[in-house]
């Protein structure tokens, strides 16, 4: 971006993509570390109400990216994978009764009784209760089927994960479902090119940073939420501090840890992505 002679550039748009897990009191060990309590959630969405942050959703952020539609002066996102049970009771609830859209990312697998999924046992919504987290003003985009480590997989089992968890959804719905979350956040550009065939408009990385106006529409930066962040950090957040901005490239570490599991992949079989 240039800026006029004279004049101060513009400054860079910051924008807050939170991801949650499980809202619960007493979770299960593997899920406990990306936890939060349903008194610490209400806590943290009354400090971005204070913020002056606005809520939209990861769709009306990939308009913005895409093709420039305005966003609010201070867009916030957020964002829920997996579909654990408090998302469709309490946790949607406590959303719409601050007038805050959000993003739910459904695993189709651990929400369908009987299916195998990858995600160790939790109480989960089901599958046939995801219209009602559009009643609440939630939209619903997929997260795989079974919750594997996307970017280990051959292709013909990435294409399956992609689109099967495409279509269980929009049968469900009844409408296309168009955003994608890479369980983990584990992306290549094998993936993100497989999510754009599949036909998926976005898809949400972590990276645990926020993401911004010149973000990477197949690989958004999402912060993630562990059960020892704060109201302070959240507040940090808020403010466009307290993280780095993407986009950004990978690091070696990351390029490195994905060949370490891809060899691990080949020998063991796909994994959980957690």
């Amino acid at each position: 971006m240039t800026s006029t002679p004279g004049r101060p550039r513009a400054p860079r748009v910051l924008i807050p993509v939170l991801l949650y897990h499980a809202v619960m009191e007493d979770p299960p060990d593997w899920i406990a570390e990306f936890t939060v309590s349903p008194k610490e959630f209400a806590a943290q969405l009354d400090a971005i109400v204070a913020g002056g942050r606005t809520a939209v959703t990861v769709g009306t952020l990939v308009e913005h990216l895409t093709t420039g539609a305005p966003l609010p002066p201070r867009p916030v996102v957020l964002t829920f994978d997996d579909g654990f049970a408090d998302l469709v009771g309490p946790t949607a609830e406590a959303l719409a009764s601050r007038g805050l859209p959000a993003t739910a990312y459904l695993t189709t697998g651990a929400i369908t009784p009987g299916r195998p999924c990858l995600l160790p046992p939790a109480p989960m919504m089901t599958l046939a209760q995801a219209p009602r987290l559009e009643q609440y003003g939630m939209e619903v985009g997929a997260h795989t089927v079974t919750h594997p480590q996307l970017d280990t997989l051959a292709p013909n089992a990435l294409r399956r994960e992609l689109r099967e968890a495409k279509t269980v959804l929009e049968d469900v719905l009844g409408h296309e479902v168009t955003h994608l979350a890479y369980p983990h956040g584990y992306n290549s550009p094998a993936v993100r090119r497989a999510a754009e065939a599949a036909g998926y408009a976005s898809a949400v990385a972590v990276r645990h940073a926020l993401s911004s106006g010149t973000d990477e529409v197949y690989r958004i930066a999402r912060l993630i939420l562990r059960r020892s962040h704060t109201v302070a950090d959240v507040e940090r957040w808020m403010e466009g501090r307290g993280a780095k901005a993407a986009p950004y490239p990978d690091s070696l570490p990351t390029v490195g840890w994905r060949m370490y599991r891809r060899a691990r992949a080949l020998l063991k079989g796909p994994g959980f992505a957690g």
